[in-house]
């Protein structure tokens, strides 16, 4: 059966620079609303970028990057967070002299429907518990989750995730990937640059394969018990 889902993002002939560094190149993708797609590659293929790009954080950029029908390669970053984009960097950004909730409340607002306090505690319950720490008290673990839960606040619906999984605890990869379960059936969409193969594969309806700045391939969640293989030797897993 065809999938009929909306199409939330879409990039076409995407340059993106920095200084003189020319980065992204003629990029193309599509990401439909509820869809998890995951961007794949070896380090320095560009998939940080293709997040900052979304959100205008480079220092060019050409092309088109569509979201929910509007054009935005031309728009400041804070207009385009407006639409409903939540970004998380992979340094995280928490403010490691504010508390959990002061972390929480500082986020402005950006589209109605955002979560409350009280239902990211419900999602958090280790945040709930250190409401009152500070951020350079937090575990790694606890420092993602908490710059997880502060886009959740804001109304975001489009969620672009950076190697949430970077440098954790196994115990804590599983916690996050039942979280990004849980975040899918609530309805968000959600890109995720992943170092993490083995965390991804079985959470992304797709996986874009980002190889010097341009998209290599796709493959999708029915092609991948076949490519696996061949995905793995791409990735250098």
């Amino acid at each position: 059966m065809p999938d009929i889902r909306k199409e939330l993002l879409r990039i076409q002939e995407l340059h993106a620079w920095y200084g003189e560094s020319h980065v992204l190149h003629g990029l193309e993708l599509s990401v439909a609303e509820g869809e998890l797609v995951t961007l794949l590659g070896r380090n320095g293929a560009g998939r940080t970028t293709i997040l900052k790009s979304i959100m205008g954080l480079v220092g060019k950029r050409t092309g088109s990057i569509v979201i929910n029908g509007a054009e935005t390669v031309t728009m400041p970053t804070h207009r385009i967070a407006h639409l409903g984009i939540g970004y998380c960097p992979e340094e995280r950004g928490i403010f490691s002299s504010l508390s959990v909730e002061e972390n929480l409340l500082l986020p402005p607002v950006v589209q109605e429907g955002g979560m409350t306090v009280e239902q990211l505690y419900a999602l958090f319950p280790n945040l709930k518990e250190r409401r009152s720490s500070i951020g350079t008290r937090l575990s790694g673990g606890e420092q993602q989750m908490l710059a997880i839960a502060r886009i959740l606040r804001t109304g975001a619906r489009l969620l672009l995730l950076d190697e949430i999984t970077e440098g954790l605890a196994p115990v804590i990869v599983q916690t996050l990937g039942r979280l990004i379960v849980t975040l899918k059936e609530h309805g968000f969409t959600i890109v995720l640059v992943e170092q993490n193969f083995h965390f991804a594969a079985d959470l992304a309806d797709r996986h874009y394969i980002v190889d010097h700045g341009a998209i290599a391939e796709m493959i999708t969640r029915e092609e991948l018990p076949n490519q696996r293989e061949r995905l793995n030797r791409m990735l250098g897993v």
